[in-house]
């Protein structure tokens, strides 16, 4: 698929009201550490959490679709207030379609940043596929827009800026406390 120039990936910001986020690879660096009793442990960048929680005050909706489920991503998910957590279901596109149906949103006004074979599918239907710097080759094959960040060191805190430049908004206008 051809990639977007700038303005177009810009221009395509402009419909988004979703974004859907896989974990794995996106919002973490692609690492899981296990203890000897089954503990796990993620690591997740502050930036990018930072951004995620400005953009749900801005009104952008946040949901978390990803194939494995984790405590670890529910605990963070739950510190940053997203609303919109599935989890264990390989198909995101199934697992996405009852929330749009209960936002009345459609696929078209979705943002989707994934980052491998899983995620093709998916990335298929959204409005603005994108991948992140170190996503599989075949994902990068099918989006419109490739991060310049690598997951879980910035990349969602890069698209996040850029949503905030589409809707012509100030990120720190929404800090508040």
């Amino acid at each position: 698929m051809t990639k977007l120039t700038r303005d177009q990936y810009i221009e395509k910001w402009k419909s988004v009201k979703l974004l859907a986020l896989d974990v794995d690879g996106v919002l973490t660096d692609d690492s899981i550490y296990f203890g000897p009793d089954g503990f796990e442990l993620k690591r997740f960048n502050i930036s990018d959490g930072f951004l995620i929680v400005l953009a749900m005050r801005s009104g952008l909706e946040l949901a978390i679709v990803s194939g494995r489920y984790s405590s670890s991503t529910e605990t963070r998910m739950k510190d940053l207030g997203v609303k919109h957590v599935m989890q264990g279901m390989k198909d995101k596109t199934k697992m996405l379609e009852p929330l749009l149906e209960k936002l009345k949103m459609d696929f078209s006004e979705v943002a989707f940043i994934g980052n491998d074979l899983l995620d093709i599918k998916l990335a298929g239907r959204v409005g603005l596929p994108i991948a992140v710097s170190d996503a599989n080759e075949k994902l990068k094959e099918v989006v419109l827009h490739v991060t310049e960040h690598k997951g879980g060191n910035g990349a969602v805190r890069e698209i996040l800026e850029d949503y905030f430049e589409a809707k012509g908004l100030d990120p720190a206008s929404f800090i508040t406390g």
